[in-house]
């Protein structure tokens, strides 16, 4: 079991080298064990949902759309740092990030019988945004953007128009069914209108978001707004992933309210967030909860690298990213060296709660989730964007 630092310290003092070096790992094990062929038909690739698992499952199981969306954002991740290393993740034979990445998303389009709309929201903000990462990414490589791309962004912006509505007093719908509007789907939305010129959209999107969802004491944000027996009520969970998309939103907004916003929206996540004595972001399960933490830590990120923020709410956003990324680094379970990896299991296995070590969240035998593996991925990838160059 790691031992933490007291809250407001980092805990590791990796350099850029050592977070490029374990996002590697992570990124080749999630690869190598979970990445497939589709229906085995060549170029395609796509994540199987757990490992071990039988070939009937993975072929007529749930194959979790928007996993696959936050696979695509992992494989960005990988592919900047390739662009900026100049050398794959994976070595010189096997394809870069951004290939992978680009096949995944037409393999999602495949596995979705042909299209890109789904029957969630959500869903589809999550691969959108995915998407747009994968575009700035072809576009600072020199590689012309694929015609797909347009094709999704035109498609899905279509979606989000339909259920942005003035139904509940604003927000976006959920799912098709038209009953719920939440923050899962709303703030992804918002940070996609916001990053594709779409402003006002994004800003009406915020400003319901802070109106109806916005807990005035813990400054933390609620999961939704529910019709049920024909009066709205609200479902007051609190999510850590829920935070991300809304941090994100108001960071590529800008303008003093949004970002004093922003700079409170982080206090709260380390005040209501994290673990007890610590700067550690807690977990949230296994399942669709599996991702939850590494999606905030990928908007803390940003946080902690925006100049814009105060210096004291930049180190905050920064101590938790590293905290976090540590522990689940240091939970981590590897192969032994020099022992041949059995086929269908991971080389590294991370755990679902960053303070149980993996041996114990995930015992030897026991099926291993693509949300969680992705999840500390993304933790490192946040992590090798903030780690100082030379350790001190």
């Amino acid at each position: 079991m790691p031992v933490h630092e007291p809250a407001g310290r980092p805990t590791s003092t990796a350099d850029a080298t050592e977070w490029a070096a374990r996002a590697n790992q992570a990124a080749r094990s999630v690869t190598r064990s979970f990445g497939r062929r589709l229906f085995f038909l060549p170029g395609t690739h796509i994540g199987a949902v757990s490992l071990p698992g039988k070939a009937t499952q993975r072929l007529a199981g749930p194959w979790h759309y928007w996993w696959q969306a936050h696979y695509v954002d992992c494989l960005v991740d990988a592919g900047r740092r390739e662009l900026a290393g100049k050398a794959k993740f994976d070595g010189g034979s096997r394809p870069s990030a951004g290939r992978l990445a680009s096949r995944l998303v037409t393999t999602i389009r495949l596995r979705n019988l042909f299209r890109f709309v789904n029957d969630y929201y959500d869903d589809m903000a999550w691969l959108a945004l995915a998407t747009l990462r994968l575009e700035k990414l072809a576009e600072e490589t020199k590689k012309p953007g694929r015609r797909r791309n347009a094709y999704v962004r035109k498609s899905l912006t279509l979606q989000f128009d339909s259920a942005s509505t003035d139904d509940f007093g604003g927000g976006t719908f959920w799912s098709t069914k038209r009953d719920f509007k939440n923050t899962p789907a709303t703030a992804p939305v918002a940070l996609y209108y916001a990053r594709t010129d779409h402003r006002e959209q994004a800003q009406s999107l915020v400003n319901w978001l802070n109106s109806k969802l916005l807990h005035p004491e813990r400054g933390v944000y609620l999961d939704g707004l529910r019709i049920s027996n024909g009066q709205l009520v609200v479902d007051d969970a609190v999510y850590t992933y829920n935070q991300g998309p809304v941090l994100g939103a108001l960071l590529e907004l800008g303008g003093d309210d949004n970002l004093r916003r922003a700079g409170q929206l982080v206090d709260a996540v380390a005040r209501e967030l994290t673990l007890p004595g610590t700067r550690v972001v807690r977990g949230d399960g296994t399942g669709d909860g599996g991702l939850f933490t590494g999606i905030l830590l990928r908007y803390l990120a940003l946080a902690a690298r925006d100049q814009r923020l105060s210096a004291t709410t930049r180190e905050t956003a920064r101590s938790l990213v590293l905290s976090t990324a540590e522990a689940f680094w240091a939970g981590r379970h590897e192969a032994e060296a020099g022992s041949k990896v059995r086929r269908g299991v991971p080389a590294v296995v991370f755990s679902f709660d960053p303070l149980r070590p993996a041996t114990e969240t995930y015992p030897v035998g026991a099926a291993v989730e693509l949300s969680t593996q992705l999840q500390a991925w993304m933790a490192l990838e946040a992590a090798a964007t903030l780690a100082p160059t030379n350790s001190q």
